[in-house]
């Protein structure tokens, strides 16, 4: 049976949002592109009518799963006034529910370290999007100059990375919960003047609730 460009590129589409979950959950070397492939709901045989090889498909499952989160914290970004978006970013970021499903969490800390030991195509790609992701924070410290907003945003997106990696080292007790907190301070500890702050709690906490709740789902859908 023929089927139309239309279904095909439905089918792919479903492969890579299938995959981006699975990775995520698995690890790049802890599931075989049968195994994607079942849980896309084909045959192995089909795979390479859609992707030149594996690493095309985990590139893609990677960028989308990355494009996702940038999306999403760009939507709450709108949602908000300026001073309450970096807090709620962040307390979202840092989250028992995202600490606790990374197959639909941010790619980064599901995947950063297998990442590093992938091909230079395979870096580059996830590199890329990484780049963007530093870009969205950093346009949140409006009182800092470019290259001062971009150092601020690596390292706070270097702390809620690192923080929610710990975390889900520790599990899902105290001490992982701690870590959740320690990491939330720490990233907002160095706003820049004039830049993000935390919002004044009586003030804003029906607004902020909201927010926290948007920002602490799955970073991708599927």
């Amino acid at each position: 049976m023929r089927y139309s460009k239309e279904h095909k590129q439905e089918t792919h589409d479903r492969i890579v949002r299938r995959a981006s979950v699975k990775l995520r959950e698995k690890g790049a070397h802890g599931i075989g592109v049968a195994d994607l492939m079942k849980d896309a709901g084909l045959t192995h045989g089909g795979f390479y009518a859609h992707f030149a090889s594996r690493e095309a498909l985990v590139i893609e499952a990677f960028s989308y799963a990355m494009d996702r989160s940038t999306e999403r914290w760009r939507k709450l970004a709108e949602e908000l006034p300026p001073e309450q978006r970096l807090a709620a970013l962040v307390d979202g970021y840092l989250s028992a529910s995202h600490r606790d499903d990374p197959g639909r969490g941010c790619a980064v800390p599901a995947l950063g370290a297998e990442i590093a030991r992938e091909s230079p195509k395979t870096r580059k790609a996830f590199a890329a999007k990484l780049d963007e992701m530093i870009d969205m924070i950093a346009a949140e410290y409006v009182g800092s100059t470019p290259k001062a907003a971009r150092r601020q945003a690596m390292a706070t997106l270097a702390t809620m990375m690192g923080t929610l990696v710990l975390a889900r080292i520790a599990g899902s007790g105290e001490l992982s919960d701690d870590i959740l907190a320690a990491g939330r301070a720490a990233a907002l500890a160095d706003c820049a003047p004039g830049g993000p702050k935390r919002p004044p709690q009586a003030a804003t906490a029906r607004s902020r609730k909201t927010a926290i709740k948007a920002a602490a789902r799955p970073a991708a859908q599927d």
